[in-house]
């Protein structure tokens, strides 16, 4: 059995989309980011950078303590291998699925989250920020359709680098992109969309998080005005 930490963020949808896939026996445990469960010390003590995602694997190969994971990232590496799904053991597969998952990690998701904030949430509408990673996710979208002209998904099949990067594109109108501009990164998005699992997955988003916004002052306050001091 699995304990997800979870909240209906990208980062969190990624997670459910997999365990959806690969019909891992799971137990929900929301975390409400905007009231800021994210700093109980039980949770700090899975997750010590206080963000979702993070798992608790009870079950562990091999036997022994549970283990716990946190960053999306390093939890759908787990997840992978702990069921042997969504990684292939090819060697030049596993390392292009492992590029396009650090692609994600380390570019439209961070891009894309800094145009989220300037574009929706920043209380002052700065020009050149929002016109800085408007760009910049409208270059990564050009880099993923690129990708996407000769193979169905980023690694040929179906994997954990799909499930990482798709949920960063369902935002794409609140990102100022249009997917009739990278035809084949909208086959890919509506392909993904269709699959009975991403249903699920985005299904319990909705019963969990009725009204995904921020759109108090306090839940600003915890969302971004964190220091090392909270």
């Amino acid at each position: 059995m699995i304990d997800f930490y979870y909240w209906t963020t990208p980062n969190g949808h990624k997670i459910t989309l997999f365990l959806e896939e690969a019909g891992v026996p799971y137990e929900l445990k929301p975390v409400n980011i905007g009231k800021g469960d994210q700093f109980a010390p039980s949770f700090l003590a899975i997750s010590p950078n206080n963000r979702i995602p993070a798992i608790v694997d009870r079950d562990p190969i091999g036997g022994g303590a549970p283990i716990s994971v946190f960053e999306s990232g390093a939890i759908l590496l787990y997840l992978a291998e702990k069921t042997g799904k969504f990684l292939s053991p090819d060697l030049r597969i596993r390392v292009a699925t492992l590029e396009w998952l650090f692609w994600q990690v380390g570019g439209i998701g961070p891009m894309a989250g800094q145009n989220h904030h300037f574009s929706q949430y920043a209380p002052e509408k700065i020009p050149y920020a929002i016109d800085r990673y408007v760009k910049e996710t409208n270059r990564l979208y050009g880099v993923l359709n690129g990708r996407l002209a000769e193979r169905p998904f980023v690694a040929g099949d179906y994997s954990i680098a799909d499930m990482a990067i798709y949920p960063w594109i369902v935002p794409y109108r609140n990102q100022g992109q249009d997917l009739d501009d990278f035809p084949h990164l909208k086959v890919w998005f509506e392909t993904i969309a269709a699959r009975p699992a991403t249903k699920r997955a985005y299904a319990i988003a909705e019963q969990v998080n009725m009204r995904p916004t921020i759109d108090d002052e306090q839940s600003r306050k915890i969302l971004f005005g964190q220091t090392s001091r909270r």
